[in-house]
């Protein structure tokens, strides 16, 4: 079984009471979109209240993580500004703060948006592209202690081959938690399912995740809904269920620590099995 071979620099991380144990099990992220046009079809809008109920309906169905979002990060979205961004999403992250004890992430490239969020109670900084867009990110993670998801994003980049490429990124990424204090035991990795590669680097992506075990980092993997499952399947976003399911469990036993999906309380469920398959683990949460 691979958790058997597979070797972490931290063995856990600590955010907010929780403990995440690496390798005895997958950990789910829930997505809140605080955006009205999420490419998945599940954007809530700037309603604090909408974001509260579905991350109490997150949280009873087995969510880890809850991630917010005010921007969507879909082929062709129109950028926001910060203060548009922070508009949008800090009203709701205060709201879900005040109604649970969940680790909370703000997926946000922009440092003043990260500044605000942990501000008001965000512990997990979630950026698409591994402080490689704005030169204060770093010193802002660093300055809160803050846990740190980042990205490999291959938008704009040359392609050589797709787990050079995600290297390469890990990388960059990594020198600049480092020069900046970053704990790097306090770093979730992210190869980009997604993010500026072609349906075939994408599947390609998840084949060799094995591929990215030696960075000795946990990993997460963003699958859920998106277009390539829809080529695959031939689907709208709407009729993505199973495929998103496939490659959960996919990414799972290829070594992904966490999944960051949509539909919660199925994919919790998938990911308890596959950990029961691929990990021998059989334990309750």
């Amino acid at each position: 079984m691979w958790p058997l071979r597979r070797r972490f620099r931290t063995a856990r991380l600590e955010v907010r009471g929780s403990t995440f144990e690496w390798g005895s099990r997958t950990y789910v992220m829930g997505i809140i979109n605080v955006t009205p046009d999420s490419f998945s079809g599940d954007g809530i809008g700037d309603d604090p209240g909408r974001a509260v109920a579905l991350a109490r309906e997150f949280e009873t169905a087995g969510a880890d993580i809850l991630d917010l979002g005010g921007e969507s990060s879909r082929p062709g979205a129109e950028p926001l500004q910060p203060e548009e961004e922070w508009r949008r999403v800090l009203p709701a992250l205060e709201a879900v703060r005040a109604a649970t004890d969940l680790p909370l992430s703000i997926d946000t490239y922009h440092s003043a948006v990260a500044e605000a969020a942990l501000r008001a109670g965000a512990d997990i900084v979630n950026d698409i592209h591994g402080l490689r867009a704005d030169p204060a990110m770093a010193e802002t993670v660093a300055r809160y202690g803050a846990a740190l998801v980042a990205m490999h994003n291959q938008r704009g980049r040359e392609f050589h081959d797709v787990v050079g490429d995600i290297r390469a990124g890990f990388s960059e990424s990594l020198g600049l938690a480092e020069a900046a204090g970053i704990d790097l035991g306090r770093i979730v990795l992210d190869p980009g399912f997604g993010f500026g590669w072609t349906p075939e680097q994408n599947l390609e992506m998840l084949r060799r995740l094995p591929e990215l075990w030696d960075v000795e980092m946990p990993l997460l993997v963003g699958t859920s809904r998106k277009s390539t499952i829809g080529l695959v399947l031939d689907a709208p976003v709407e009729e993505r269920f199973e495929g998103t399911a496939a490659s959960i469990a996919a990414s799972i036993a290829a070594g992904a620590d966490i999944v960051r999906v949509h539909d919660v309380r199925e994919m919790v469920r998938v990911a308890r099995v596959t950990d029961a398959i691929v990990r021998g683990n059989w334990r309750q949460r």
